[in-house]
């Protein structure tokens, strides 16, 4: 891990220090920095849950990434400024599909006097700044989230009124790293898979997320969604660099295949 190239990746500034401020600060400029995104896995290039791969590709190459990336990147740099962070298989839509999902996201517990933090910078839409490991209501950047304490020893994120994914369950135990690896396998190879059905990019900016999903963009805010129509393929490369700081010409091959999941998702009836 070489922390000042990530420090400077994120555009962090000052002596970082194992503390609650510099976690918050840190996550926030995660976030406004590097964009969540799917490409390579529509794109057909393996993606790894390895933080040196996920340090080449975000920081070095300064691209973005899932949930594995974004999240193994900012726990080995979080390690590298002194927190103690664990990390927690989460399961994303669990509540619907059950426990197959275990492992289908990747979660960081940091451990702060006072008691435990959650910090998920690869949720895409998910909250701006970490929060407290307790049950009630997540305020973030205008939009309002929810953690609950479920049986079991369970907990359950709900994502903002206008997320994507609606929630993400996980326990406190150790994430099973053989999992994870699975279930990264798994999601970017699987036919069925949402990450090969759908090209995606998300990021956070002061007061909105920007979603791009196939070829709609949509603009975010706490109140109101705002969508946007991609028209062409040199329009949706334009879009990944103007608004996610993304230079991928190469995602002008995938055009056609947005176009034909667009047409299977938003066909009109006969």
């Amino acid at each position: 891990m070489q922390l000042a190239a990530y420090l400077d990746r994120i555009g962090f500034a000052g002596a970082p220090r194992a503390d609650r401020e510099t976690l918050l600060a840190l996550h926030r400029a995660h976030l406004l920095a590097i964009p969540y995104e799917n490409l390579d896995v529509q794109l057909g290039r393996p993606v790894t849950i390895a933080a040196e791969a996920a340090f080449e590709k975000l920081v070095t190459r300064r691209r973005g990434g899932w949930c594995y990336e974004m999240n193994g990147l900012f726990a080995a740099a979080l390690e590298a400024i002194g927190f103690s962070v664990t990390r927690l298989a989460g399961g994303v839509v669990r509540s619907l599909m059950g426990e197959g999902m275990v492992g289908n996201h990747l979660v960081l517990k940091v451990d702060l006097p006072g008691g435990p933090w959650i910090a998920d910078v690869g949720f895409g839409d998910g909250p701006l700044e970490a929060f407290p490991l307790q049950a009630g209501t997540i305020r973030a950047a205008g939009f309002e989230h929810r953690l609950e304490q479920l049986a079991g020893g369970w907990w359950r994120f709900h994502n903002h009124a206008f997320g994507g994914a609606p929630d993400f369950d996980f326990t406190e135990e150790p994430a099973d790293l053989a999992l994870l690896a699975s279930q990264c396998e798994w999601l970017q190879t699987a036919p069925a898979s949402p990450f090969v059905l759908n090209a995606t990019a998300q990021r956070h900016r002061p007061g909105e997320i920007l979603v791009l999903r196939g070829r709609i963009l949509k603009r975010v805010r706490p109140d109101a969604v705002e969508d946007r129509l991609i028209d062409t393929a040199s329009d949706y490369v334009e879009t990944l660099s103007r608004d996610f700081d993304l230079d991928v010409p190469e995602a002008a091959d995938l055009w056609p295949r947005i176009l034909q999941r667009h047409g299977e998702l938003f066909a009109q009836p006969a």
